[in-house]
């Protein structure tokens, strides 16, 4: 059996730039994205942590029209509501803000918990069951990972009502949404996060 291996410092370095220009992408280009490599990047989240082995995320493919026209439908309601909460120059900046990228990317995942899971026997969640929903969001870090050394970009939309999006879906009751992520190749590279180019803290 071979050892474990030995990461470099050059590797060291790589993956810290690999972390810096991890951003949370929005604008998408609509080139398609090759079916085997998000095959490959799903199979990766096989290697990632889970509570007592449970390996509770379920992956969902959103690829049909009405089913991506009911998600922009959540979020634009949603978003609507969002914006009657602020007020001001708040509001107006939050009104210019590029919050998601459902109708440009390629490639879209609705990621759900099983909370039914029977794998792993309940190990290590009597005390804290939400661990189950920490393993997805682990998950979700890995492929998000994976997927940036490729190039590609991911978007995280939570501006959604989550028993809107299960239903549209069809999703079991059993599942809970964790997240729904936009996936493709992005506009632009910038390791600056677009919230911040965009003052959004500091409300210029």
């Amino acid at each position: 059996m071979s050892g474990p291996p030995a990461f470099d410092t050059g590797f060291a370095q790589q993956f810290a730039e690999l972390l810096r220009w991890r951003r949370d992408v929005r604008r998408f280009r609509r080139d398609p994205v090759p079916a085997g490599l998000i095959d490959d990047l799903l199979a990766q989240t096989q290697l990632s942590p889970s509570v007592g082995h449970s390996q509770p995320w379920r992956w969902l493919a959103v690829t049909g029209a009405a089913q991506r026209e009911a998600v922009q439908a959540s979020f634009r309601r949603c978003n609507a509501e969002a914006l009657a909460a602020y007020e001001g120059e708040r509001a107006a900046l939050y009104a210019r803000l590029k919050l998601e990228g459902l109708r440009e990317a390629p490639v879209q995942f609705a990621v759900f918990c099983d909370h039914g899971t029977q794998r792993g026997h309940g190990l290590g969640r009597q005390t804290m069951p939400e661990m189950l929903d920490y393993s997805v969001v682990a998950a979700i870090t890995q492929f998000w990972l994976a997927a940036r050394i490729h190039g590609l970009g991911v978007g995280w939309v939570s501006i959604l009502e989550p028993a809107e999006i299960a239903a549209s879906l069809g999703a079991p009751p059993e599942w809970k949404l964790i997240a729904y992520l936009c996936i493709g190749w992005p506009e632009e590279e910038c390791a600056v996060p677009e919230l911040v180019k965009a003052g959004w803290e500091t409300g210029r």
